[in-house]
């Protein structure tokens, strides 16, 4: 491995590592490492705003700056110093991207990047095993963000520089990446040994970050802890000499792929094949798709078109990297409304909506009715059940009891309810397999939903596509009534008339902690929750859990858990009334009183109302 990794850092090029507007630019600039240089004209801001017409297609402008000094094969002196730990987002890389946010700094720099994606590359070779003879190929996509261009130029440098095989395919989506490690068929350059995907999901338009994979699936988080630490390494090994020779190999080897037509391909034919290969099963239906100028506009126009349904009304198709319309997330409040505003005025039949790169989705039936959250996870669980009686369903940690009592007592299912985070519940699922514990279906109430059928993926557009297969099948048996097929498959379904999220900080810099981590600290909290819960006879904790602490009364439940990254811990009430969410708001109040480092006051403002 350290033979590869020092292959990969003398390879390796970078791009200038600042985020300058031109009026920064000067001649010292120019000449302080390898040129030519692709100077990125950053985004202008003026007075905090930015100045972009509302429709700008997000990529950034760009001139080449050359200059007469000499390569140097010392390392580059003007690379700023970077924590790249700080960039791990559980199985993700996420940072800042784009200048322009006051006390946001950009940590995704260029070079950055190319760290990261050479670091991708030598896990990869090494994961491999590779022939000498034949270079493995890595797939590149990215979704609508305003920094997308620059960050595929730079992932591109990172991979070919390391002597793999760079494919990009533009806008894309998350799943298509993964599924872009599966396919065969050698005319789009596939199967590819490893794929990045880059994205934020649904954060603001100036951050970004990449997702990872190969055709066992997205890489966890002790993967990502290892890359970047490579990444750190090899980000302070780059040379001038180093930085030409990969640009240049970059620009032989880079090749460009359609690819997203094979994956539309694939999901327009699972729906013809459901319903028993008619051309056009949705003919007839109106189905209304919200992107929220995401990468997900492709399934109004190459999925349902095809299939036959009209889509007229759908809107945000259109990719925006500054979400001009909603925030692209299926469970922002917004957004469900704007779906269900598009529906409603449409006289649609059904309604879709996507996050930013297509790996969430939810849905709105005909008279406005949400499928997201606690009542997606019923739908899909229905249609799964059907096709695997008594199968067990994965989620994570916030479902509601009342799911538990559809799935379990409705349905004759199991229900698993796990850990928060996609990637923590696709695990279990495959893990529960492995012991011999059927699960066909691991799902988020984020909307992150993975099938078995579709190899574990976290996958929005199949979700969706699992949804039509319903509307198809029950057109091809006769049965009418357009999404009532759907709302009567959750009929039944238990929903709270009070559900709330209250985000509890813990102050790092606290005397309380002394010296000591938040998530010490946190665990401390629970402690003594999880102590006063049983010491309390008007509540029961739960039998089995498997974070935080959770506890039913009053007619409802709550759970307080500690954050996966951050110094908070999220509480969530469930209850069927006001006055009995308040009651186990103050039993959690009563228990944290004597932390003083913990910030109650969303939890004081919500019992007082």
């Amino acid at each position: 491995m350290a033979a590869v990794c020092e292959k990969i850092v003398q390879n390796v090029i970078v791009a200038k590592n600042r985020v300058l507007t031109t009026n920064q630019y000067n001649q010292r600039d120019c000449c302080s490492a390898a040129a030519p240089y692709n100077h990125r004209n950053f985004l202008s801001f003026h007075g905090g705003k930015k100045l972009l017409p509302k429709y700008h297609c997000g990529f950034v402008s760009r001139r080449n700056i050359y200059c007469n000094a000499a390569p140097s094969t010392t390392a580059v002196p003007y690379l700023e110093k970077v924590d790249f730990m700080k960039l791990q987002n559980g199985s993700d890389i996420r940072g800042v991207a784009v200048a322009g946010v006051e006390g946001e700094p950009v940590t995704l720099t260029e070079p950055v990047t190319e760290a990261i994606a050479a670091a991708f590359s030598a896990w990869l070779l090494e994961m491999k095993r590779a022939d000498a003879s034949k270079p493995l190929r890595v797939s590149v996509g990215h979704d609508s963000r305003i920094s997308a261009q620059v960050l595929q130029d730079a992932v591109s440098q990172g991979i070919a520089g390391a002597g793999l095989d760079v494919v990009q395919y533009g806008l894309a989506s998350t799943p298509a990446m993964f599924n872009s490690t599966l396919t065969e068929d050698e005319a789009f350059l596939c199967p590819v040994d490893g794929a990045i995907m880059i994205t934020a999901s649904h954060l603001p338009y100036n951050r970004n970050g990449f997702k990872f994979f190969t055709n066992a699936g997205g890489l966890g988080k002790a993967d990502i802890k290892i890359i970047l630490e490579r990444a750190a390494d090899i980000y302070k090994s780059f040379t001038d000499q180093g930085l030409m020779k990969s640009k240049r190999k970059a620009s032989e080897s880079i090749k460009r792929v359609d690819y997203m037509t094979v994956y539309t391909s694939d999901l327009v034919k699972a729906v013809r094949k459901a319903a028993e290969n008619i051309e056009k099963p949705l003919e007839g239906f109106h189905i209304v798709v919200d992107a929220g100028n995401g990468a997900g506009g492709f399934f109004a126009e190459k999925v349902l078109q095809p299939l036959g349904a009209i889509t007229s009304g759908s809107q945000f198709l259109e990719p925006d990297g500054m979400f001009p319309n909603h925030i692209p997330n299926p469970e922002d409040k917004t957004a469900m409304k704007a779906i269900t505003q598009a529906v409603l005025e449409n006289k649609a039949d059904l309604g879709i909506i996507f996050d930013t790169d297509v790996d969430r989705s939810a849905a709105v039936d005909s008279i406005g009715r949400e499928f997201n959250r606690n009542r997606l996870i019923a739908l899909m669980s229905a249609i799964v059940l059907e096709e695997h009686p008594g199968t067990t369903i994965v989620t994570d940690s916030v479902t509601s009891d009342g799911l538990t009592t559809f799935i379990e007592k409705k349905l004759g299912g199991k229900h698993h309810r796990f850990k928060r985070g996609y990637k923590n519940v696709i695990d279990e699922a495959v893990r529960l397999n492995s012991v011999g514990e059927e699960s066909h279906l691991a799902i988020e109430t984020s909307g992150h939903g993975a099938l078995r059928e579709n190899h574990w993926l976290d996958d929005g557009a199949y979700l969706m596509v699992k949804v039509l297969n319903k509307l198809a099948s029950a057109r091809a048996s006769g049965i009418a009534g357009g999404s009532k097929v759907l709302t009567d498959l959750v009929e039944g379904l238990q929903e709270p008339e009070v559900a709330v999220e209250l985000r509890l900080k813990i102050d790092q810099n606290h005397p309380d902690l002394k010296g000591g981590s938040f998530r010490e600290y946190g665990e401390a909290v629970l402690q003594l929750l999880e102590n006063h819960i049983e010491s309390d006879p008007k509540l029961q904790k739960a039998p089995v859990n498997y974070e935080g602490v959770r506890a039913s009364g009053f007619g409802g439940w709550f759970l307080l858990r500690l954050s996966l990254h951050d110094p908070v811990l999220p509480l969530n009430i469930e209850a069927t009334n006001h006055e009995d969410a308040v009651k186990l708001g103050l039993a959690v109040s009563s228990a944290v009183k004597e932390f003083h480092a913990l910030d109650t006051s969303a939890l004081d403002k919500f019992i007082q109302t």
